[in-house]
């Protein structure tokens, strides 16, 4: 009988030293100034973002949600401080992103740095291949699972603590002895596992992030306002490091869901932000309102209602007027997940082809205009 191939032994995995890495983008070089002047926007362009600055003070006032869900290339292009300047005026209720996001901001919180050559590196077999990268993930997420915390708030705490504490593998031990129904009780075995495996002292383990002020994590740690982070196994570099550990992974991603889904819980008459995010976002949240929906109409409530969507990107949107509704199946502009998927979601959605630095700049400047939420 055919015998089915062994999987990868990634626990074999030559890792390096993130220093040693040539990074393309360092925060001296992308980071924008929150002061700094937008530049300028089409008409209709700065129409549209006022009429979304309108919405989110409307949301505010009536205490509903408004939720920014970004793709990496968001802090790639060094728009951290305009996102922090929205968590800590109040303006944003909720925010979202996916692996690469997260780790972008992580490793310029620690290193100043981020981003590599793809091409060069998966050709010699480093890309993704970053200890601290792959390591101090791995431990975040495990030591934020004792807490039941999911990934947003564990590396969102990570950065902001410099680190963390690790309970004596003897204590895992007991615990795992004698409360094994415990709900915590698959957190602490993976926990206990990685440290044996890995040789991880207890204790106080300290990493500095001499650049935590920029990072949208860490920000939104110290504002208590909710982090989602919606990962992919297989999709990013955390996954080529020997600590890689799925169900860690899997359990702080399925803790992200639900809270983003008590932010859509709270969404009638809210605003949805959804910002270079071309795939995470549109799929992240049709699932979710579906979810909410379910338990609503189960409750014998309405179901989500009043909601505004703006979809930003820089591409044309297929030339479609997604305003009026999604286009037929033989139109290019019908497989454009981004746009498709968020005009099915009830509500209103509009499409802004635009910059993403410069739609933040644009709103911060509209917001500024406006009340600050609580005041």
């Amino acid at each position: 009988m055919k015998q089915n191939p062994s999987p990868l032994d990634l626990t074999k995995l030559r890792v390096y030293p993130l220093a040693q890495r040539h990074s393309l983008s360092s925060l001296q070089e992308i980071l924008i100034d929150p002061q700094k002047a937008p530049p300028a926007c089409r008409a209709e362009t700065v129409e549209m973002i006022g009429e979304c600055a309108g919405r989110i003070t409307a949301a505010r006032q009536r205490d509903a949600s408004v939720m920014l869900m970004y793709g990496a290339h968001l802090v790639k292009n060094g728009a951290l401080r305009l996102v922090n300047w929205l968590v800590k005026e109040g303006w944003v209720t909720h925010l979202a992103t996916n692996g690469a996001g997260a780790i972008h901001d992580w490793e310029l919180s620690f290193l100043g740095r981020t981003e590599e050559s793809v091409k060069q590196n998966v050709a010699t077999g480093t890309f993704g291949t970053w200890d601290e990268t792959g390591r101090y993930f791995a431990l975040a997420l495990l030591a934020g699972g004792l807490r039941q915390e999911g990934g947003g708030c564990s590396l969102g705490r990570f950065i902001c603590e410099d680190g963390l504490v690790l309970p004596e593998p003897a204590l895992l031990e007991k615990a795992l002895r004698y409360h094994p129904t415990d709900p915590s009780t698959p957190a602490t075995a993976e926990l206990l596992g990685a440290m044996l495996a890995h040789n991880i002292p207890a204790g106080r383990i300290t990493v500095q992030h001499p650049w935590k002020e920029t990072s949208i994590l860490a920000e939104s740690f110290r504002c208590r306002t909710p982090f989602s982070l919606h990962p992919g196994i297989g999709y990013d570099i955390i996954t080529n490091h020997p600590m890689f550990n799925g169900a860690a992974l899997g359990r702080a991603a399925e803790l992200d869901f639900r809270l983003f889904g008590a932010a859509v819980e709270r969404l009638d008459g809210g605003v949805v932000l959804s910002i270079g995010s071309a795939i995470m976002a549109p799929q992240v949240f049709e699932k979710s309102i579906s979810c909410v929906n379910n338990l609503r109409l189960q409750d014998g409530r309405s179901t989500v209602q009043g909601h505004s969507i703006y979809v930003v990107d820089i591409q044309d949107g297929g030339k479609w007027d997604w305003s009026a509704g999604e286009p037929p199946r033989d139109n290019p502009a019908y497989y454009l997940r981004f746009c498709k998927s968020f005009s099915r979601m009830g509500g209103s959605m509009r499409y802004v082809q635009c910059d993403n630095v410069a739609f933040l700049q644009h709103l911060m400047q509209e917001l500024g205009r406006e009340q600050k939420p609580g005041a």
